[in-house]
């Protein structure tokens, strides 16, 4: 499907897109012209890379889900970029990360967003909309400071996924303190595995984003330039936030470790108590439990009227002295 608007200060002209002619048409209208682009037919692809002159190879792109970067064109600047959230998977974690890749072709006066899903995509429609309620700032300033605009959106989703990714490991680190179970630890690998995808976003679209920057890209203005920067410097924070939340990953594995350790210590602390107190009884009961022969005189007391109480009065106090031993050695 293919939808475009050409706007400018005080004007926004909704153009219907049906054949090459009138994308050619929309291109060629006074103003900065956006055309956007969702689940294109091979056809639609054929239209907009003719009336844009852009590369197929920029289309596959998008379509393989590759890395984000940004390649310089004859004429035009493509920049792949990802959205990133959380959802239920249909794997044995609980949620995984799911991105949708976004592409941006940036002329001179044009801006061309292409994504390979029939859905409207947030960062886009979000930004399509701002112009379509004619806000100032899109309006005054050309196609690189729209395509800013949804960069610097899909970079805000970045940092809340990341807040919630962080409340999920302080929760797991209270777990585990209260409670260790091993669904905690299965819960902590996948926190840990949607860190890692997170990753290979983020990393990507920091070097992507930076040269843009930097000026290396043709379609980006000096005076728009600055708010590249903005967004860069956002993401070398979500580069060193992802770093730091593997070390609370690992550090909370370790949490749990020790834990565990602690109570098989625990249980092994007690078991020891508990044959500790039985050993002697086990001497005296098997003691008087040997065969020595019918005579009393090989067990003189045996022939004492009182010696089972005796013995189970001994007993008994041997194992009130190895409690209370235990007990000021703090072993119980």
């Amino acid at each position: 499907m293919i939808s475009a608007i050409v706007y400018d200060v005080g004007r926004v002209e909704h153009r219907t897109i049906e054949s090459e002619r009138d994308l050619a048409a929309a291109r060629s209208a006074p103003g900065t012209t956006w055309v956007r682009v969702s689940a294109p037919t091979p056809e639609e692809e054929r239209i907009v890379a003719d009336a844009f002159s852009l590369h197929a190879l920029a289309f596959e792109d998008v379509r393989s889900d590759v890395r984000p970067k940004t390649e310089e064109f004859e004429g035009h600047t493509f920049v792949l970029v990802k959205t990133v959230a959380l959802e239920h998977g249909e794997t044995t974690f609980d949620e995984e990360i799911r991105t949708q890749p976004i592409g941006l072709f940036l002329g001179d006066d044009w801006l061309v967003t292409m994504t390979a899903e029939p859905d409207r995509v947030a960062v886009v429609s979000d930004v399509w909309q701002s112009v379509e309620n004619q806000e100032g700032r899109t309006l005054r300033q050309g196609p690189d400071f729209a395509a800013y605009r949804v960069l610097d959106h899909a970079v805000e989703d970045y940092f809340e996924l990341l807040d919630t990714v962080g409340d999920t490991i302080e929760e797991i680190e209270e777990a585990i303190l209260s409670t260790p179970d091993e669904e905690l630890i299965e819960g902590l690998n996948t926190v840990r595995r949607d860190l890692l995808s997170f990753r290979k976003v983020v990393w990507p679209m920091r070097e992507a984003v930076g040269t843009l920057a930097r000026g290396d890209a043709e379609g980006v203005r000096e005076p728009t330039e600055k708010y590249y920067r903005d967004v860069y410097d956002h993401l070398v924070e979500l580069v060193d936030l992802t770093e730091t939340y593997r070390d609370l990953t690992r550090g909370t594995r370790d949490i749990y470790l020790n834990v565990v350790s602690q109570s098989t210590n625990e249980v092994m602390k007690r078991l020891t108590v508990v044959a500790a107190i039985f050993i002697p009884l086990t001497f005296v009961a098997g003691v008087y439990g040997m065969n020595f022969g019918g005579h009393p005189t090989n067990l003189p007391e045996l022939a004492w009227p009182y010696a089972y109480p005796a013995v189970v009065a001994g007993m008994g106090l041997v194992t009130f002295i190895l409690l209370l031993h235990f007990r000021r050695e703090g072993w119980l």
